[in-house]
């Protein structure tokens, strides 16, 4: 979706053109997973950190533009909404010290725009979703001045034929109603990028799809919206809800989601994520390059696949395939579920966990699928995301043979600390740097906190003496201060 889109309006003609390249991508892509060495390389980890612009009152700034222009800086991306804007960080190879590389690199492009935001006296903020925001924040008034938003917006409502209704239940049920896609913006997340060869495509992917409810267990920190209290982690229902193009028939009649956890345990490669995205998901943005991509791949060549990654840009399941023409092209997959925040250390943490738990489990990972059904595990995913640190989770039972138990997320996590050392030990992370974070994860599971029980500890504490908007303003800049000390949450006062 970073592809430049010059127009909301499309033909016919267009449409056909379109979905006739994508059928040519799928088979050129084929071609290339099929060539030796495509792809080979050492494993190397990248990541997007989401941000809120945020003034002293603790409400959104929405001049994420004039940020950009006062940055200059080429990793530094507009996001949907206004008072969003997104940080690209540095790939670097998981070998090594990769974690504590992203860490500082995050902390010092924080430091520098909340320099650029001094005129406002704002500041950026890593949070799921910020607690202060308002409905009047949103709405295409709230939209940033870019066609693709305008045109993406545009094509999911046509698709629809209807409003986007979003119903959240929690503490405090939410209801809404939009005409457009603007209430995802509220949605902010550190997204990792985790290169994977096509050989090992299929047991890795899987063994992510594995780990995802329990990272977004640990990693909650999105339990209000609007004011309203709801899930732990309450990016996951505003995001399935607030891009849903689905028609009501379609949603009766179990069509699948462009926001969705998956249709299944991977069996083969990347190639069948891709074939679903295309057979599964109509184009809404029909823009065709001039590439005969059948041609470059016949002639030994490297196509750019541009319709095929333009589409995929256009479906948001929580783990994506990725390919990238880049470095003699490669696959990725673009991990989705965790939220921006609490802080550096907590961001780095998380990465190390998901990842080394997805590398230690890979060679378990046909062990655990016959013993873990792919609903259950959806399943999963969705309690997760509403209980957080507090959900209980259906797993294999230590003797499979015994079926599935329900567990507590924290003991499952605990049991498998180990499994997630062995995997960062396999990608060749040094020792002190494993330590180091996974030590940060076990604080967490020790004190029963992560960054959606502390905030929902903080405004509980603050109504003692607040309103609820005073105290959710009070939170935010509390939040704020623990932030800039960069300290693990589990150590939040």
């Amino acid at each position: 979706m970073g592809q430049q889109i010059t127009t909301a309006s499309f033909t016919d003609e267009e449409f056909e053109c379109f979905r006739a390249r994508l059928l040519d991508n799928l088979q050129s892509l084929k071609q290339l997973l099929q060539r030796p060495g495509f792809g080979v390389a050492p494993p190397s980890i990248g990541a997007e950190l989401e941000m809120y612009l945020v003034d002293r009152q603790a409400r959104p700034l929405s001049i994420n533009k004039t940020i950009l222009e006062r940055s200059g800086d080429p990793q530094l991306a507009l996001e949907l909404n206004q008072f969003n804007l997104e940080y690209n960080l540095t790939p670097v190879l998981a070998a090594g010290r990769p974690f504590s590389l992203l860490e500082q690199e995050m902390q010092l492009s924080m430091a520098h725009l909340n320099e650029l935001l001094l005129p406002e006296q704002g500041y950026v903020l890593p949070i799921g979703i910020l607690p202060t925001l308002k409905r009047s924040d949103f709405g295409l008034h709230a939209m940033t001045d870019e066609q693709r938003f305008s045109a993406l917006s545009r094509a999911l409502a046509d698709k629809r034929g209807s409003l986007f209704c979003i119903q959240i239940e929690g503490d405090e049920p939410l209801s809404l109603r939009a005409r457009d896609v603007t209430l995802e913006g509220a949605n902010t997340s550190f997204q990792l990028h985790f290169r994977v060869t096509p050989a090992q495509f299929a047991d890795l992917f899987n063994a992510l799809q594995l780990v995802t409810p329990l990272m977004v267990a640990l990693a909650a920190n999105s339990p209000f919206m609007l004011e309203h209290k709801l899930w732990h982690e309450t990016r996951i229902p505003l995001f399935q809800q607030a891009i849903d193009g689905r028609s009501a028939e379609e949603c009766q009649r179990a069509v699948p989601s462009r926001v969705d956890f998956g249709s299944g345990w991977v069996r083969e490669g990347a190639y069948e994520l891709f074939a679903e995205m295309v057979h599964l998901h109509a184009p809404l943005l029909p823009v065709s390059s001039e590439e005969n991509s059948l041609a470059v791949a016949a002639a030994g060549g490297l196509p750019a696949l541009d319709e095929l990654r333009l589409h995929a840009g256009t479906v948001w399941p929580w783990n994506r395939v990725v390919y990238d023409p880049a470095q003699g092209g490669h696959l990725r997959v673009e991990i989705r579920s965790l939220p921006a925040g609490p802080s550096a250390i907590d961001m780095a943490a998380n990465a190390a966990m998901y990842i080394g738990l997805a590398v230690g489990l890979q060679s378990q990972i046909n062990e655990y699928i016959p013993a873990l059904p792919f609903g259950t595990l959806r399943s999963n995913f969705e309690a997760a995301g509403q209980k957080g640190l507090t959900a209980e989770l259906m797993w294999p039972h230590p003797q499979q043979s015994q079926g599935l138990l329900k567990q507590p997320v924290t003991d499952i996590a605990r049991s498998l600390l180990p499994v997630a050392k062995q995997g960062l030990v396999q990608l060749g992370v040094e020792n002190s740097e494993i330590d180091s974070y996974l030590s940060v994860i076990e604080s967490r599971l020790d004190q029963g906190i992560n960054g959606a029980i502390w905030q929902r500890r903080e405004y509980h504490r603050l109504c003692r003496k607040l309103q609820p908007h005073a105290a959710l303003v009070q939170m935010v800049q509390h939040y704020r201060q623990h932030l800039e000390e960069n300290r693990p949450v589990a150590q939040w006062r």
